[in-house]
Order: structure tokens, then sequence, then C-alpha cells
């Protein structure tokens, strides 16, 4: 209905607006010989400038689209469909939908296949519609005559794989293009380099990818054909690249931007040897999608070598790369020291010093300028001190050696022991004190006045408060040991600085003393509540170690109950319930400790839900992720317990299982998933994905749980789930030759549905989202990453209601 209004409507604008006859598109035809047997039959449309042609892809109720019909005839036949060019896509605010039209040129072409060598023309029909800003032309239609010996020699190669689905979905990605070269290190020795060059917004990931964890990305790898004439000397080695912690396959994952080159050392036996091979297997991804696990071949010609500039990497393009991050988690441990300088000031060590020292500064200072001047360097000698202590640290241990360690299963326990240690202090079962002797030498030393004299009263502070800084400072040193190079340096600039900054201030201005509230009780309680969350902290790193391990002594729901109890015992130390040995007595409540105490009784009620399986967003760093638990699927849950509506699959067909965490029924076979949906009279649903498929998870966990979405998958469709990354490799009776790449095998089971969607869809990237009838035919347009719950419902049911008719 909406065709012939629109055709109306055309119709309308033209006549009442202009008595001028319009043909702003032009057709020509040619014909190209792709072999003795086949041609391309090419329609070429010449558009006026302002105008634009539909495609012939355009979504029911749309405009009407461009479509081409040829003359049977009993001498040839048609090879799949007419193709066309990209064109422009944009979402129609009047069709409310994505339209797909050109501007200028297009170029269609139809494969056709000779059955009889007389035949010289071929004749075919257009239909089409044009519009322009303001206007649109009534469908007009215009014959086609291809005449076969006028053809010209394609300028494809002859064994290209034509594919046949419409050009709205061909999205065929090649993001990364490698090259070789030769550095020659010695007479015997050379480094085989390959580089990679990466498109704008994709990334390659690493060689290295850590074997924790069972999903993960597919890492580049690299394979030399053997041969008696050279030998491997180590590793492939990489540059620096950029890591980052992901939070989809939960571990930090190493990649890189824009380019990269990896190394391989030789020695070569003999001097006969000009020429080597390899092949490197690796994926690509951007932010909405990856492409399937790649082979390409490599050949290093060692007759062209070059002169070896140096042994280690050029890294400074990936060391710019990594700036961004760093800088992001140096800005955080900054941050987070800055807060922690301030807590360390409300403990009962420092807060009571600021008075004395106030009064010192404003006794031995002549004038109001020259005690203004002595504060600034006490702050500048109290940021000296500690930001040395953090510059040692990085010194003695290395830039990254502490980062390196932090993945350590030792230094993890390490890390936790050590932390009990400081919660214990802080919570009164002992003091950590410097030797009285140090306190005494330096107490001598600021007697001497001038600058010396407030350096050392700096560092009098500094040994003094240790009973109460010590912890905070050795914790948040350990903290930014985790992240390594010179977070120490910056976490001991950023405590150091909140410490020095109120002691500074009150000795300029001692007038703002009145401001300050009296010590007293107040002082231990902060310094309780310090020791609680230090206690809460260890167990993050005893957990880290556990996961490495993979013990299970300290899942999900073990590490929740602990922080639970924690944060429990707070609340009621908060609320005066318990007391510790160096409290005062309490009389009241403060209405500052009541509400911190309803905060702290807040947060460990929302913690409970987590042990029957809730996420708990707000934590979700700390504890073991949902998987790594005793009930995954929630205390007191089955398999099929939850989402949308349960079918029992007690009885397994050929080929199904049950996919975790949804329990969908799913196959991961192609022939078996189809043999099953047609028996049971279901639509199919192939989900073209991967291990290491981010977006693959992130659509699993975000869009699939929603009841909605849940129930359909469940009930109404048959799951066909293909993993373009299964690195299993194929029966000997399933290894074939690649129809993509001329003179390779197909290897493994990745490989082969990686080839299905290339040739069938015309799109290597995943997710991939396909519905189908029996016949295999679309029932709707495929998608791929569709995050928006809504939308891909919509899909779902649209291709639903298509089936049923």
């Amino acid at each position: 209905m909406k065709h012939i209004v629109f055709s109306i409507f055309c119709l309308f604008v033209i006549t009442t607006s202009t008595a001028q006859i319009l043909e702003p598109v032009k057709w020509t035809t040619s014909v190209e010989k792709i072999s003795d047997t086949e041609y391309n039959l090419i329609s070429t449309a010449t558009i006026d400038k302002g105008w634009h042609l539909y495609s012939q892809n355009v979504p029911e109720d749309g405009p009407i689209p461009t479509t081409f019909v040829y003359k049977e005839h009993p001498n040839y036949k048609l090879v799949g469909k007419t193709s066309q060019e990209k064109g422009h896509t944009i979402d129609d605010p009047i069709f409310k939908m994505k339209i797909t039209f050109f501007e200028d040129k297009a170029e269609f072409k139809q494969r056709i296949k000779i059955l009889n060598k007389e035949l010289s023309i071929v004749k075919g029909e257009v239909e089409f519609m044009v519009c322009d800003d303001s206007k649109c032309l009534p469908p007009d239609y215009v014959d086609l005559i291809f005449d076969l010996k006028t053809e010209k020699k394609s300028e494809v190669n002859a064994n290209e794989l034509q594919l046949d689905l419409n050009d709205n979905a061909s999205q065929i990605f090649e993001p990364v293009k490698w090259s070789t070269y030769v550095e020659k290190v010695s007479d015997t020795e050379y480094n085989l380099v390959s580089k990679a060059k990466i498109d704008e917004g994709w990334h390659l990931y690493s060689q290295n990818i850590s074997e924790e964890k069972e999903i993960k990305p597919i890492p580049t790898e690299f394979v030399y054909a053997s041969n008696s004439d050279f030998e491997i000397v180590g590793t492939t080695t990489e540059e620096k690249g950029l890591t980052v912690e992901d939070p989809v396959f939960d571990m930090k994952i190493k990649y890189f931007e824009d380019e990269a080159e990896f190394r391989q050392r030789i020695k070569l036996l003999n001097n006969r040897l000009t020429t080597i091979n390899g092949e490197v297997g690796f994926m690509a991804c951007d932010d909405k999608q990856c492409t399937a696990p790649t082979y390409e071949d490599l050949s290093f010609n060692l007759t062209k070598s070059v002169a070896a500039s140096k042994e280690n990497f050029q890294v400074e393009s990936a060391e710019k790369t990594n700036k961004e991050s760093s800088k992001k988690g140096l800005w955080t441990i900054f941050f987070l020291a800055f807060l922690s300088g301030f807590a360390a000031l409300l403990t009962p060590c420092v807060f009571p010093m600021i008075p004395m020292t106030v009064s010192f500064f404003t006794k031995q200072s002549k004038s109001k300028a020259a005690g203004i001047k002595n504060a600034i360097i006490y702050g500048l000698a109290i940021i000296v001190i500690y930001v040395f202590l953090g510059a040692v640290v990085t010194w003695v241990f290395g830039a990254d050696a502490l980062n390196a360690l932090s993945t350590n299963v030792w230094f993890n326990i390490i890390f936790f022991l050590l932390l009990i240690v400081f919660a214990f202090s802080f919570l009164g079962a002992f003091e950590i004190v410097l030797p009285n002797s140090w306190a005494n030498k330096v107490d001598r030393q600021a007697d001497r006045g001038g600058m010396i004299g407030i350096f050392f009263m700096a560092l009098a502070l500094a040994i003094v408060s240790f009973s109460c800084t010590g912890p905070i400072v050795g914790t948040l040193l350990v903290e930014a040991a985790s992240k390594g190079g010179i977070a120490p340096f910056v976490g001991m600039f950023g405590f150091s600085l909140a410490l020095a900054l109120p002691f500074a201030l009150f000795a300029a201005f001692p007038g703002w003393l009145n401001s300050l509230p009296k010590s007293g009780g107040w002082l231990n309680t902060v310094k309780v509540v310090l020791g609680f969350l230090e206690l809460a902290l260890a167990f993050k790193f005893l957990s880290n170690a556990d996961l490495v391990l993979q013990l299970h002594w300290l899942e999900r729901e073990v590490f929740i109950a602990i922080w639970i109890a924690i944060f429990g015992v707070l609340a009621l130390y908060l609320f005066g319930k318990i007391q510790l040995p160096h409290d005062s007595p309490l009389t009241h409540i403060s209405v500052g400790r009541l509400s911190l105490g309803l905060i702290v009784l807040s947060f460990t009620i929302y913690m409970i839900p987590g042990l029957w399986g809730a996420p708990l967003n707000l934590i979700s760093a700390f504890p073991p992720p949902l998987d790594y638990s005793e009930s995954p699927y929630g205390v007191g849950y089955t398999k099929l317990g939850s989402g949308g509506t349960s079918t029992n699959h007690s009885d397994l067909p050929d080929g199904g299982h049950l996919l975790a965490p949804h329990d969908i029924l799913a196959f991961n076979d192609y022939d078996k998933g189809l043999a099953y949906a047609k028996k049971v009279g279901k639509p199919i649903m192939i989900d073209f994905t991967g291990w290491a498929c981010v977006n693959c998870r992130k659509m699993e966990q975000n869009v699939w749980v929603n009841n909605k979405v849940l129930n359909v998958l469940k009930n109404d469709v048959v799951l066909i789930s293909l993993y373009v990354d299964d690195k299993r490799k194929l029966s000997d009776d399933e290894v074939i030759d690649s129809k993509l790449k001329p003179g390779k095998k197909l290897k493994y089971i990745g490989q082969k549905w990686s080839e299905l969607q290339t040739i069938k869809y015309k799109t290597n990237t995943q997710p991939f989202y396909v519905l189908m009838n029996h016949n295999e035919d679309n029932l709707i347009q495929p998608v791929g990453y569709t995050p928006d719950v809504d939308e891909y419902y919509n899909w779902l049911e649209t291709g639903l209601e298509n089936f049923k008719n």
C-alpha cells in the first residue's frame, strides 16, 4: 500500500511542479568476460547531480528498489543474484528505516553462464526510481541490451570467488596487511621481521595471551617452515604494545594499534639458503566486531637483508599509544593517594601535631612573611621525604618489576599477609613504630634552625607518626606496585601533598586553628575504620592467588561472606555495640558516626544478595567472577531455573547441548542443527560467534538475558552457534580445499565456519546473526552487534512472523 501511495505522491509532485521532462539517470551496458563460459553483464547508471538512485535491497514498506529482470533464454543461465556497489546507507526520517542509495554513478553486475557459444545478445530490463531533496520521479523502466561480442576482459581474477548475496551485507574486512624483511645480525644470524600495518580503529592481539582463562582472545601465532639449513633461535619477539584490563574476559590483554613488528632470530647452518617461508595466524578487532582467525603466508628473502640497527625494538610509537592508558592509571593512583593523605591526617598520631607545629612556626618566625615562607618550606620538605620513599621503591625494584610480580601467586599472598598485619595494627592489636633512637637523633637536628632544621622537623613528623601513617603508606605502595612504572613515585606525591597542605596552610594562617575540632576519641575511630578497610582489601590479593591457582578455596560466595562479616562488624562498631582496646568510653553517638554507620550497614545489606548470584556491580572489580562460584546459577537454582519458559531437555538431541549460563538448547554442528529444526518445525538462528569475541559475550550477557529475548531463544528457534575461532582440528575426511584461498587447506573447525560465513553472507566479522527457514533462505536481513534489547527483539519477532507466513 505504501508503494502505491508513494508513487501517486511522486507523480503528483512532478505534474504540479513543472512540465519539464526529467531524465536524471542514464543507463549504459557492457560485458566482462570471466572465462570461456562465464560473463558479467554490467549495467552502469550515470546519475545527475543532486539526484539519487535507490538500492536493489530496500526493506518492506520502503521506497521502490532498483530491480533487474533478464529475459529467459535456453542458451544461458543466471549465476547468483545481481550485485551492486556499497553506496550510501542512512537512517531515513520519513520511512524510519535504513535505506541504501547511490549518487553520481552506480554499477550493477550479473554473472551468467553460457550454455551455447552461439549466443551473442542478452536482453534485460531495469525498473528504478530516483529522488532529489524536494521530489521523486515515478518508477521508470529501461530496456538493457548486452552484446557478448563486444566483451572486455575482466580485471577480476578468473578464480576469484563471486559471492551471490546482495551487496548491502558485503563487509569483507582486511584490517591487517603484512609485509616482511630481513635484518642481518652477523654472517650466520638473521632476524626475520614481520610487519603488520593495522587499519585505524582496529587492533591486533599479542602472541602472549594468558592460558588461565578458558575463553580468551586468539593470539597472533607464527610458524616457520622447517628446514635443515637453518635453526630457530629463541622465540618470536614483539613490541611493547598496549596492555589493558579487559572487562569482558576479566583478564589483562595486550594488543597493538596502527602497526606492529615481530622478530624471529635464526642461525644459518650453511650458505645455500636464500628464502625462508612461514605463516602467521591472527585475528583483529575494533570496538564493534572481530574478524575470524586469518592465516597469511610469509616469505623472507635473505639475499635482500638490511643491517640490524639494534638488538631491541624501537618502541617509540607503541609507548606513545600506551601513554593514554598509563595516564588514567596514574591519575587514579594520585587521587587515591591524595585521599589516603587526608585519612592519615585524621589519625591520632598526626592530627594533634598540627597545633604543635603551627605554634613552633609562629614563635620562631620574626614576621608573618617569614612564617609563611617557613611553612611553605616545611610542606615542601614533607613532600620531598615521601616522594623520595616512592622514588627509592621504583629505583630498587625497577619500573616494571613490581608490575610483573603483581600477578605472581606468592607476591599476592605476601601482600595479603602484609595488609593483615597493617589492619591488626590499626585495630589496636599492636603498634608499628620505628626505633626511638631515630626520632631522638632527628629531633636534635631539628633544633639547628634554618632550612636544615625545618627539613628535620618534617622528617621527625614522618618518623613519629609512622605508627599511623606506616600502614597507609604500605598499603598505598602495595596498590601502586600492582600498576608498575612510576606509580609508587606518583602515589607518594599525592599522599604527601595532602598531608603537607594542612600543616603549611595552618602555619601560614594560624587563625584557622580555631575552626579545627578538638582531639579526642573520634581520632581512634578513624584509625579503626581504616583498619577494617585494610582487612577487606587484603582478601582481594588472596583471591587473586586463588584464581591463578584455580584452587576454588576462595570462591565468590566465600569472598562475599567474608566482606559481609567485615563490614557488618564495622557497622556494629560504629553503632557502639563493639569496643576495641584504645577506644574511649562512648556516652553517645555523634551524627557523623551514625551517618557513617548507616552507610556501612546499607552496603552490608547490598552485598547479601550476592550470595544468591546477584552481580553486585558496585564492587564487581573485587570479588571473583560469577562463574568462579560454588553455585554459578545462584544458590538454590538448577540449570533450568531462570529466564523465560523452561523446556525439558533431559534427553538432548544428537549434537545438542545446553548453552550456559542461559541454558538455551544449542548446536555447534550446522547439519545436525538444521536436521533438528526440520524435525521440530522451528526456524533456525545461526550465531556466528567466537570464544574470543568480546561483543559476542556482551550480547550474551546483556541482551540474551532479557526475559523476552531469552524466551524466544529457548522456545521459538533452534540455535546453531558456529565458533569461527574453534582451534580443534578437522578429521582427515573433513579436510577440504579453501574456496576463498586456492591452494590452502581448511585445517580447523573454526576455518570451516568462517569460510561458510564469508561465502554465504559476504561478511567475516562476529557476532553475526542469521534467521532462516528450512530451505536455508533468510527470513530477515542478518544483523551484527545489536546492543539495544528492543531492536534485537524486534528483529527476532519480525523473522518469526515471516517464518509463520
